[in-house]
């Protein structure tokens, strides 16, 4: 018997994205509030698209 892996993530909330991507809880507010990082609200809870994080992140590379 096999164990299905995980499905892949597509949301994450506050808590994870800023472990994930390094950015601090305020920055990370302060980039939704810009617009940079999307948001789904369901009742209280917030989750960020995990394609918006990657989508920021690509964004802002620098070539070197």
């Amino acid at each position: 018997m096999t164990l299905d892996p995980e499905p892949e993530r597509i949301t994450v909330r506050i808590k994870e994205a800023c472990r994930i991507t390094g950015i601090g809880r305020s920055k990370l507010y302060e980039l939704i509030a810009e617009g940079e990082i999307d948001i789904v609200k369901i009742g209280a809870m917030t989750l960020i698209p995990v394609d918006s994080l990657k989508a920021l992140t690509e964004g802002r590379r620098q070539r070197r």
